[in-house]
């Protein structure tokens, strides 16, 4: 009886030995990043040096000060397109840490220079200036108990801070470098900004950057090495406009418009339902200009986002596809005249991803390890995507302490050992410039 049973478990062994195979691959892929040997010992020894010690000391005796010019900057409205007040306040911030030089580019970006040793290389640190409010948001910081409210009070002002007080802590402690370093407030990192702060950074017969360290994103531990891609357009269809009444029957781009976003959805969908993380967002609609008027414009607002570069280019064909067959079919259906159509495209963000054996991606795996915190590799669409894409290494940061509700009017941040997260990207920073004499 016992061998009747035996033989029959016998033809299970190979399923079950597949299953078991099966789970620990998906171990492995969740598994937490390891840094080398090497990287360990690189930042252990770093660390242990005397002026480093210095400098994290007078980042937690200064806290309080970095407190304050947080409160101060967020209380500057940064809206898209509209940095320049953050940026004129940033950059004073920056001057009176005695950098070698501060100053704002063609585009905006405040830009303030500490040289180095050797000054064959440049190393960025960066956070962006911008936030996603319009203009006229109350953005006054208001404290219950131990958390600051405030639109932008995270995301990204605090990175902005921490930029300030790193680089009052090598000023104080005489940190010296073997490469230069940028800090860096950028414009343009949100929605229809478009990362144009840092393209300009990287634009053709620039000054060549070596490696790119931003702060942005939530906890510490962050360690964002690969660039989520995204493709946004702007669709407008047009038409006369007219009298709801005295005119009706006339081609409406509203009516257009929701073929247009009924042919799309149902087009993409299919296509995402498989294969690599794929994304589509009708982000906005506007257009017209009262109840009983027939509009002579509709828009909307298209946000497509992909893990997989090629996905994304065939996301953009579904797009473009869609609009001109639901305009088609519009025009035929019997309406007077036409609606014509313009695709403007708003947003290019490159895709790409930074293997974990990058030495930047090592030392900021190590660093994190050494402060006794997780570390956790990342994909998103940051600054980052720009250099990752092309092929320099970049990694994007936690701002670290306790916080929520970034975009939103009730963001908060809870300074909850945040001078961790301070210590952590000058660490990081330091031995990706290289300790000099």
């Amino acid at each position: 009886m016992m061998s009747i049973r035996l033989s029959r478990f016998k033809k299970f062994i190979p399923m079950l030995l597949c299953i078991q195979f099966v789970l620990v691959i998906g171990q492995a892929q969740e598994s937490s990043p390891v840094a080398q040997k090497k990287y360990t010992k690189e930042i252990e020894k770093l660390s242990a040096k005397k002026v480093m010690q210095t400098a994290f000391s007078i980042i937690d005796a200064i806290d309080g000060q970095t407190t304050e010019d947080l409160i101060a900057l967020t209380e500057i409205e940064a809206p898209p397109f509209k940095e320049g007040a953050r940026a004129t306040a940033f950059k004073t911030l920056l001057k009176q840490t005695e950098l070698d030089t501060v100053w704002i580019d063609a585009i905006g970006n405040v830009i303030g220079l500490r040289k180095g040793a050797d000054g064959d290389r440049v190393v960025v640190l960066d956070a962006h200036l911008d936030t996603v409010f319009p203009e006229g948001t109350d953005v006054t910081v208001k404290q219950k108990g131990d958390t600051l409210y405030a639109p932008g009070i995270g995301d990204d002002t605090r990175g902005l801070a921490m930029l300030v007080a790193i680089s009052k802590a090598m000023n104080i402690a005489a940190l010296q470098t073997k490469a230069d370093i940028w800090f860096v407030g950028s414009v343009g990192e949100e929605g229809l900004g478009d990362l144009r702060g840092v393209k300009h950074l990287f634009r053709e017969n620039a000054p060549k950057i070596a490696s790119w360290i931003a702060i942005d994103g939530g906890a510490i531990g962050r360690v964002n090495n690969a660039g989520l891609g995204s493709t946004r357009y702007k669709a407008v269809f047009k038409g006369k406009g007219g009298h709801s009444w005295g005119a009706f029957g006339l081609a409406n781009p509203h009516h257009a418009l929701g073929y247009a976003i009924t042919h799309f959805t149902k087009e993409a969908k299919k296509y995402i339902d498989e294969g690599p993380k794929t994304s589509f967002n009708i982000g906005r609609i506007g257009g017209g200009t009262s109840v009983n008027s027939i509009p002579f414009e509709s828009w909307m607002e298209v946000d497509m986002r992909s893990v997989d570069a090629e996905r994304l280019l065939e996301m953009d064909r579904i797009f473009k596809e869609s609009m001109h067959a639901a305009l088609e079919e519009y025009n035929a259906s019997g309406v007077d005249d036409e609606i014509s159509l313009e695709l403007i495209k708003i947003g290019d963000r490159p895709s790409g991803e930074l293997p974990e054996t990058t030495p930047l991606v090592q030392r900021a795996i190590a660093a994190t390890l050494f402060f006794d915190e997780q570390p956790r590799l990342t994909r998103g669409s940051t600054n980052g995507n720009i250099p990752i894409s092309l092929g320099i290494p970049a990694v994007t940061l936690g701002r670290g302490g306790n916080g929520g509700g970034a975009h939103s009017l009730g963001e908060w941040w809870i300074n909850e050992n945040g001078t961790k997260a301070i210590k952590l990207a000058l660490l990081i920073a330091m031995a990706e410039a290289g300790l000099g004499k």
